[in-house]
């Protein structure tokens, strides 16, 4: 099977489920605690480190780390740039979906 051409393309940095996830989790807010989002996300620690990581390279996402109290903490945000890429990757996908209905009706 092949993937229609959209006019615009999937972003492979976000295509998998738990990077998409992610970004797609952080694009309701301006940031999120990381055990929030763990929690939300319900992915271990060590796993949603990787994808950050990944999505930090990246610079989908941005990472802060701070203090409340005396615990430490860790704030995670999606980047203007991951907000673009995001908005791009789900118009693409929308279009697959658009162009498969269309030739479903045919």
């Amino acid at each position: 099977m092949t993937v229609p051409d959209t006019g615009s393309s999937l972003d492979p940095t976000i295509q998998h489920p738990t990077r998409l996830a992610l970004v797609a989790f952080l694009s309701g807010c301006a940031e999120a605690d990381f055990k929030t989002v763990r929690e939300r996300l319900q992915m271990s620690d060590s796993a949603l480190s990787k994808t950050v990581a990944a999505l930090e390279t990246a610079e989908y996402v941005s990472v802060r780390k701070g203090y409340v109290g005396k615990r430490p903490r860790t704030w995670l945000a999606l980047t203007f740039d991951g907000r673009r890429r995001l908005a791009a990757h789900l118009m693409a996908l929308q279009s697959i979906a658009d162009q498969a209905r269309a030739q479903a009706q045919d």
